[in-house]
C-alpha cells in the first residue's frame, strides 16, 4: 500500500514538472488526481469497500494524508502559477517612458470641401441662403424653364446624361433657382452648391464636378450689383488686390450675359504663364436673369430683375492651389491632398 501511495506522489511531482506550465494546465493536473469521481485519489477512496475491515481505518488514514498532501501541493502550485502569469502580464504591459511617442497624422477636409466651405462663408456674409437641389432633374427644370431652346447643343446626348426621355442628371445647379423662384416671392438671395454632370473628360474637365449657383431677385438689380458681389468674392479667395472684368457672352437664361475674368493673382496683371500673358483669368459665367425665366416662374419681370452666376468649385480650387490636372482632385492621393489645408 505504501508503495502505491508513494508511486502516486511521485506521479504528481513528475506531472507538475512536465505539464504544469500555467494555471490552466495545473488545474487539469489537479483534477486528474483529486477529482472526487474520476481522480486517482478519489478512486482509492472507492476501494475502501474491498479492504478488510480490520485494515480500513489505517487505509483511510493513509489515503486522507495523501489527499491532504496533494491538495496542499496543488494549492501552492496554483499560487506560483498565478504569480508567474501576473509577472508576465506586467512585463508585457510595461511602458518604456523613455521611448519617443508614436506620431499620428491629422487629417483635413478634401480641397473641394474646403473651397465649397470658403465660398459659402463669403456669400453667406453677403446675406445669401443655401439651397441644395436634387441631382436628378427633369427636362423642364434643367432646360425648358431656363429658356434653353429645343435645338440647343446642351440637350444633345453627347453633352447630357439622360436617364430616360424625361429625366437626366442635372448639367447645372441653375435648375435649383427655378425651384426657388416657383416657391418663394422676391426678394430672393440664394446660393445653390452641388454636383453636376456633363459628358466631358480631359485635364481641365470631369464628367462630374461641383458647381455653385448664385441667384438674386429684387427690384432694380443691375450688372453693377453683380460686379460688386464678384469683386468681394475674388478678393476673399484670391487676395485683396484681385478685381474682375465682365466680357459680353451668351447664356439662354441670362440677358445680358457675361464671362467674368479675375485679374491674375500670380503676376498682378503683368502677364505670366498662368494667365497666358493676358493678365486675366476666366473664372465663371454670369448675367442678368432673362425676363422669360422670371415669367416662367410667375415673377413680374417689369417689377423685378435678377442676377445669376455659376462658379465651378474645382476650377476655383485649381487656380487657387496651382493644380494643373482636375483628376488630381478625384484620385485621393494623400501626397496631393495633404498639401492643401486652409482649415
Amino acid at each position: 500500500m505504501n508503495e502505491k501511495l508513494s508511486s502516486i506522489k511521485q506521479e504528481i511531482l513528475d506531472g507538475i514538472e512536465a505539464k504544469a506550465t500555467s494555471r490552466a494546465t495545473a488545474f487539469e493536473l489537479r483534477k486528474q488526481f483529486l477529482d472526487s469521481k474520476t481522480g486517482t485519489i478519489g478512486q482509492l477512496m472507492k476501494e475502501m469497500k474491498n479492504i478488510a475491515p480490520e485494515e480500513r481505518a489505517n487505509y483511510g488514514k493513509e489515503v486522507n494524508e495523501l489527499k491532504a498532501w496533494a491538495t496542499d501541493v496543488f494549492a501552492k502550485l496554483d499560487e506560483e502559477m498565478k504569480a508567474k502569469e501576473l509577472k508576465a502580464k506586467y512585463e508585457a504591459e510595461k511602458i518604456d517612458v523613455t521611448m519617443p511617442a508614436k506620431e499620428y497624422q491629422t487629417g483635413n477636409l478634401h480641397p473641394i470641401t474646403q473651397m465649397r466651405n470658403q465660398l459659402i462663408d463669403v456669400f453667406a456674409g453677403m446675406g445669401f441662403e443655401i439651397f441644395e437641389g436634387t441631382e436628378i432633374e427633369n427636362d423642364y427644370y434643367n432646360f425648358t424653364a431656363l429658356n434653353t431652346p429645343q435645338d440647343h447643343p446642351a440637350r444633345d446626348m453627347q453633352d447630357t446624361f439622360y436617364l430616360s426621355p424625361e429625366f437626366l442628371l442635372r448639367t447645372q445647379t441653375s435648375a435649383g433657382q427655378i425651384h426657388v423662384m416657383e416657391n418663394k416671392k422676391p426678394p430672393i438671395k440664394i446660393l445653390s452648391p452641388g454636383k453636376v454632370f456633363r459628358s466631358d473628360d480631359d485635364a481641365t474637365h470631369s464628367p462630374m464636378f461641383t458647381q455653385m449657383e448664385g441667384l438674386v431677385v429684387d427690384e432694380k438689380i443691375t450688372l453693377c450689383d453683380l460686379k460688386g458681389m464678384l469683386d468681394v468674392f475674388v478678393q476673399k479667395i484670391y487676395g485683396e488686390g484681385a478685381t474682375t472684368r465682365l466680357r459680353p457672352s451668351y447664356f439662354p437664361f441670362t440677358e445680358p450675359s457675361v464671362e467674368v475674368d479675375v485679374s491674375c493673382f500670380e503676376c498682378g496683371g503683368k502677364g505670366c504663364k498662368l494667365c497666358k500673358g493676358t493678365g486675366w483669368i476666366e473664372i465663371l459665367g454670369a448675367g442678368i436673369v432673362n425676363k422669360k425665366v422670371l415669367e416662367n416662374c410667375g415673377i413680374d419681370s417689369e417689377k423685378y430683375s435678377g442676377l445669376a452666376f455659376g462658379i465651378g468649385i474645382e476650377r476655383t480650387a485649381m487656380l487657387k492651389y496651382g493644380i494643373n490636372n482636375i483628376k488630381l482632385l478625384f484620385e485621393s492621393d494623400i501626397k496631393v491632398l495633404k498639401q492643401i489645408d486652409d482649415n
